[in-house]
């Protein structure tokens, strides 16, 4: 074993054994690094876009299409540095070269402007177009005025105007010859005075009422819309309901205001002759004065400037006062008077007049008596003069006109 560690040839086996290994060590791990490089990121990525839009070259001058879709799938793949940064920022055209073909059905593959760095795959590959001449018309617009139900209570559409009043719509002559309407949609919702000048985009409709996908010259018209709020004048009424209490009546009733201005459509004020107030329970009324009520409004009705209003009452009471004491007048010296009927001398009587003058009267107030002036002593019958408040508005009247007396 010693000569051989003394031979040279051994040295030499042994040392280009040694590298050969050396060799190999180093060969598979260098191989191993790089292989773990690619699987941890620098492996190839694959990005879906779903919402690409489509762009269409055509000659836009002669002819329309119809077929191309809106938005295409593009599914991207390539190393991250590179698709990435494009998903990002989309820096790309999908598009279909119409270009060169004439009217008729054609069967095109979508292309795009994406660098070859990245592999591009479209969905769908290829589509079905349809070319067809372009042509131009002229159209009368319409206002579709919508919620004019929701317009602030009694305002009312008078009439508008749109500028311009036509617009021209381009497309292929089938779909022109579909056209049914044009059409601008106006809301009210809410609104108490006119539109001026509002901006509403233009569209076009079959005659089904489907929207059509045209080219219109302008986009939108301006629309001014004269709202209006009407109103009239009209005599104002007290409506009462109920009886009033006993001893009671109604001389008269009055509003403050004899007309009052209501405000509506012009279809609501058409059947308005009159406004009542709110009804004035009687049953409950026992002097005469001013109340304050409302108008009873039908719907739709307004009266801004009359929240309120005053109604007069004038009533007319009627009261009895009892055992009003007779007093003989013009009694000659030394005579009495007894009386024969009634036994009594006293009399009732009945007052009726205006509520607020006799509210505080007692029978204190009034008097009654007769006149014995002359008489010699013997029955007479003489008539009964009753005494009272100095109203000429006041009536007073006696159960008892005239009393049968004895002299004596």
């Amino acid at each position: 074993m010693d000569n051989w560690f003394k031979s040279k040839w051994f040295v030499r086996i042994a040392s280009l054994a040694f590298a050969v290994f050396l060799y190999i060590f180093v060969s598979v791990t260098v191989n191993s690094n790089e292989s773990e490089s690619r699987l941890s990121g620098n492996s190839d990525q694959a990005q879906l876009l779903d919402d690409v839009p489509v762009e269409i070259r055509i000659d836009e001058e002669n002819y329309v299409v119809s077929g191309v879709p809106e938005f295409v799938m593009v599914n991207l793949q390539g190393s991250p540095g590179n698709v990435r940064p494009l998903a990002l920022q989309r820096n790309f055209d999908v598009f279909v070269d119409l270009r060169g073909l004439g009217e008729g059905e054609h069967t095109v593959e979508l292309q795009h402007t994406i660098s070859n760095d990245v592999s591009a795959f479209i969905e769908p590959k290829t589509i079905d177009v349809t070319i067809e001449e372009r042509a131009s018309e002229e159209f009368d617009v319409v206002a579709d005025f919508i919620n004019s139900d929701k317009l602030a209570p009694g305002y009312e559409l008078v009439d508008y105007e749109l500028e311009p009043s036509t617009v021209t719509i381009t497309s292929s002559r089938s779909v022109i010859e579909q056209i049914g309407a044009i059409k601008v949609y106006v809301n009210l919702e809410g609104l108490e005075g006119s539109i001026n000048n509002r901006e509403v985009p233009v569209n076009a409709y079959d005659t089904q009422g489907n929207e059509l996908n045209v080219r219109i010259d302008p986009e939108s018209v301006q629309v001014s819309a004269n709202i209006d709020n009407p109103s009239k004048s009209v005599p104002v009424t007290v409506d009462t309901s109920g009886e009033l209490p006993e001893g009671y009546s109604l001389n008269s009733v009055s509003a403050n205001v004899e007309e009052v201005e209501v405000f509506a459509t012009s279809n609501v004020l058409e059947g308005i002759t009159e406004i009542a107030t709110e009804e004035i329970d009687l049953s409950e009324i026992t002097e005469s004065g001013t109340i304050e009520t409302q108008l009873a409004l039908p719907e739709g009705v307004n009266a801004p400037e009359m929240d309120t209003i005053e109604v007069t009452l004038d009533l007319e009471q009627t009261r009895e006062f009892e055992a009003i004491p007779i007093t003989e007048e013009e009694l000659e010296d030394g005579q009495t008077v007894t009386y024969v009927e009634p036994e009594s001398p006293e009399v009732n009587i009945t007052v009726t007049g205006n509520e607020s003058e006799i509210r505080e009267w007692t029978a204190e107030d009034f008097s009654a008596s007769i006149d014995l002036s002359g008489l010699e002593p013997g029955e007479h019958t003489v008539p009964v003069t009753i005494n009272g408040p100095e109203n000429e508005n006041i009536t007073i009247t006696s159960e008892l006109e005239e009393v049968r007396i004895e002299i004596n």
